[in-house]
């Protein structure tokens, strides 16, 4: 169940980066729901994301 909001939670971020607030209200959601690990994965997974959207890489605090 968990894998299933971990990958829910991506898909919503991919939905939404379009609006920066949208994203990072979206992100703190993911951020107090997740599990540590799945937090860790999210980091990496953001990092990959957001080279190709730059305006979206100083959110990385809410994830750190």
């Amino acid at each position: 169940m968990a894998r299933a909001i971990f990958e829910y939670t991506k898909t919503i971020l991919e939905k939404v980066s379009f609006d920066k607030n949208i994203f990072k209200r979206e992100l703190s959601k993911a951020n107090r729901l997740l599990l540590p690990h799945e937090r860790k994965e999210l980091f990496i997974w953001f990092k990959a994301f957001t080279k190709s959207k730059p305006e979206l890489m100083d959110l990385e605090f809410i994830l750190a």
